[in-house]
């Protein structure tokens, strides 16, 4: 296999994404893939087809009053991170058969999973899944080990302690299901995600982000832009910046945010997945390069225990 940074190296060309190269998806049954959402903002049914907000629009929707006393800022990635599957895989249990057809997996193509979603929840709407059943599905997603407790954690913190942002590719339906089913959907002060809302028909539309310039990252989302345009129209709006920032996933899509964050901040990928294999080979392959503390779990209650250490400080 190559080493990432023959990826990194070769940014000449936006061919097959860095991600879609070195993890490619399951299979085309799979994976994840998100606008932002307000904390507790709802949405209403759309029709149009997907269109792509230029990355100059990202934060273009202000969020509801978020105190500037803050003291730390985390980040969740949502599949396999929050909950222990990934969502779009999941969704297919909802068409009858619980599987796709092969001329629609064969439709795939790499980097291009968000285009690849919105044709897979158009054929389970012609199949006639509705919306009760998606929500169904989604409702039943088990969380990872320990993530409620950490969820409990930082709820039970005192307010100026966390500020929690979700940025997930999967998209804020199958998102705000799950929180909402987990009483989870307050913790969160925004939500990124590829937008998605049911149509007259019935139909779930699928929308990608943004657009962007990454090489590593899929055509519809860069987590990296989201998490670095947030952190600098926060600390101007705050007017100091967050005494840490925390980033929480496991895939090879958080690997790029992470890669952002400084020596103070820590990084905590799923042990022994994507995201931690990445940041491994980078320590070794480049030392320095990546400037985060590392601090791989297993089950969300070791982020808990480090994070108990580093508030205390």
């Amino acid at each position: 296999m190559k080493s990432i940074f023959d990826f990194f190296a070769s940014t000449q060309t936006p061919t097959p994404s860095f991600i879609a190269l070195m993890f490619p998806r399951r299979s085309p049954s799979t994976s994840p893939r998100p606008i932002a959402w307000d904390a507790g903002e709802q949405k209403s049914g759309g029709e149009e087809e997907p269109q792509r907000p230029r990355r100059s629009e990202i934060m273009a929707s202000h969020p509801a009053h978020i105190s500037p006393d803050k003291r730390f800022l985390i980040f969740f990635d949502f599949d396999e991170t929050i909950v222990d599957e990934t969502s779009d895989d999941m969704v297919v249990q909802a068409v009858p058969g619980q599987h796709l057809p092969g001329w629609l997996t064969d439709t795939y193509q790499p980097g291009r999973y968000n285009e690849y979603m919105q044709r897979v929840l158009a054929y389970l709407a012609e199949q006639g899944v509705t919306e009760s059943d998606i929500r169904s599905v989604m409702e039943k997603i088990p969380a990872t080990p320990g993530m409620l407790t950490l969820f409990q954690f930082l709820r039970n913190r005192p307010a100026k302690d966390f500020e929690v942002i979700l940025v997930s590719d999967a998209n804020t339906y199958f998102i705000e299901c799950w929180l909402r089913r987990v009483g989870a959907r307050q913790l969160f002060h925004r939500i990124f995600s590829n937008p998605a809302t049911f149509n007259k028909d019935g139909r779930l539309v699928l929308r990608p982000f943004h657009s962007h310039d990454c090489p590593r990252c899929p055509d519809n989302m860069c987590k990296q832009v989201i998490v670095k345009d947030y952190v600098a129209r926060r600390t101007q709006e705050r007017g100091r910046p967050y005494q840490r920032i925390f980033y929480v996933g496991d895939g090879a899509n958080d690997f790029c945010p992470a890669l952002s964050l400084g020596p103070r901040d820590v990084a905590f990928p799923r042990r022994d997945f994507p995201m931690h294999r990445l940041i491994t080979e980078t320590h070794e392959a480049q030392p320095g390069e990546f400037k985060a503390v590392t601090v791989p779990w297993v089950s969300a209650e070791d982020v808990v225990q480090r994070l108990r250490k580093l508030v205390a400080d």
